[in-house]
């Protein structure tokens, strides 16, 4: 039996009195990859902040509905969201690098999660840096600046970052968007690794990266009202070779979006 690990019901997203999403009703399985797909400007981003609550963060942003994780709705007034981000961590876009070395990069979330032990701060960092495939390039200048890492590897840098915390859910939104296609495949063939012990959601505007990767897909489509919609959902096999919404039908075959 495959466990479900976040499921929404009924999932609204307001910015202000704008409706970006409109009832979306889908499960999130263990150990799998769901990617989420369609046109700019149909909230996927958006939906993935909802599952981890960083929509919280941004000024006149409202959710309705409910979002569970692991049987919980984490939208209830004693959540403890600090905790929640640990539990469901994100990669975003663009690398977020800090102006310290690269050691410390991916230490900083257990540092400020007030970890003191220096000895388990070293075993995350490494156990982190291996699994985000970067251990073997820059195990020998762990002190160095992270600037001075390639685009790829600041991106793998963040991974290792939200892994280091031991997550149990993995957000990526349109991780590998700036990446030339030999830091894209590293970045993929992590992710088929890591899926073996992590839950994971991507956002990704690559029909063929969907291909890849995917167990599921997720996809996202604006109706009339320009509000965006889950319009179908399964695993990526069926949804992007024999979609049963033509819209789908359309964007898979390049027509739309």
């Amino acid at each position: 039996m495959v466990n479900i690990v976040i499921r929404t019901e009924d999932l609204n997203i307001y910015y202000g009195k704008r409706k970006i999403l409109e009832d979306v009703n889908v499960d999130i399985y263990e150990n799998s990859i769901s990617a989420v797909i369609g046109p700019s400007g149909t909230g996927k981003s958006s939906f993935l902040r909802s599952l981890n609550r960083l929509n919280d963060l941004i000024p006149g942003a409202r959710v309705t509905g409910k979002v569970y994780y692991r049987g919980r709705n984490i939208y209830e007034d004693d959540v403890n969201v600090y905790l929640l981000r640990t539990r469901i961590g994100m990669v975003f876009q663009r690398p977020t690098i800090f102006p310290m070395s690269i050691y410390e990069n991916v230490a900083f979330g257990l540092r400020i999660n007030n970890v003191k032990d220096e000895d388990l701060i070293y075993k995350r960092v490494k156990e982190a840096l291996i699994k985000a495939a970067l251990w073997d390039e820059v195990k020998d200048r762990l002190d160095d600046g992270a600037y001075n890492l390639s685009t790829g590897q600041q991106q793998r840098l963040c991974l290792a970052r939200t892994l280091a915390i031991e997550p149990d859910v993995l957000l990526l939104d349109e991780p590998t968007s700036y990446l030339d296609p030999k830091s894209t495949k590293k970045i993929e063939d992590v992710l088929l690794k890591l899926k073996e012990r992590y839950t994971i959601v991507i956002v990704t505007h690559s029909l063929n990266q969907a291909k890849r990767i995917a167990d599921y897909v997720l996809v996202f489509m604006p109706d009339e009202d320009n509000v965006g919609r889950l319009i179908e959902y399964g695993p990526s096999t069926q949804v992007l070779q024999n979609p049963v919404d033509p819209k789908t039908r359309e964007y898979v075959e390049g027509l739309i979006g």
